[in-house]
C-alpha cells in the first residue's frame, strides 16, 4: 500500500535552500545526517527532499510541488508575515475547481502551490 509521497526538486545551492525553506517556511531539516548534495525537509506531515543541480537554469526549471493545507488563510498570513514573496499570479484566491489557493517560487524557481479545498 502507497502510504507517502515525498517530491525531490532541484537545487542549485544547498545552503540558500536551506536557509529559504526553514527561515521563511517554518519548516525544519529532517534526518540525523548531511549528505552532500542532498537535504530533507519537514513541516508537519509533509516531507520535501532535494538534489544538488548546480548547472541548473531557474528560468527552465519546471518543479512544481500541490501541498494540500486545513488552514490556507493562517499559512497564508504566515508567509506574509515572514516577507515570503507571493508569486506574482499566485495570490491568495478561490479557484473555479473548488479550491483556495496560493503559490511561491523557492530560490530555484520551484514552484509550490498551497491549496485548501472549501
Amino acid at each position: 500500500m502507497l502510504t507517502d509521497i515525498n517530491p525531490k526538486l532541484p537545487m542549485r545551492n544547498k545552503a540558500i535552500t536551506r536557509d529559504f525553506y526553514i527561515n521563511q517556511l517554518g519548516f525544519q531539516e529532517f534526518g540525523s545526517a548531511d549528505f552532500e548534495g542532498y537535504l530533507m525537509v519537514q513541516k508537519d506531515n509533509i516531507q520535501i527532499h532535494f538534489f544538488e543541480f548546480t548547472a541548473l537554469d531557474p528560468n527552465e526549471n519546471y518543479g512544481q510541488v500541490y501541498i494540500r493545507t486545513d488552514d490556507i488563510d493562517q499559512l497564508y498570513q504566515t508567509f506574509l508575515a515572514n516577507k515570503t514573496s507571493i508569486h506574482p499570479a499566485g495570490h491568495l484566491q478561490l479557484k473555479p475547481w473548488g479550491q483556495k489557493e496560493f503559490s511561491i517560487l523557492d530560490p530555484d524557481n520551484n514552484l509550490l502551490t498551497f491549496g485548501q479545498s472549501v
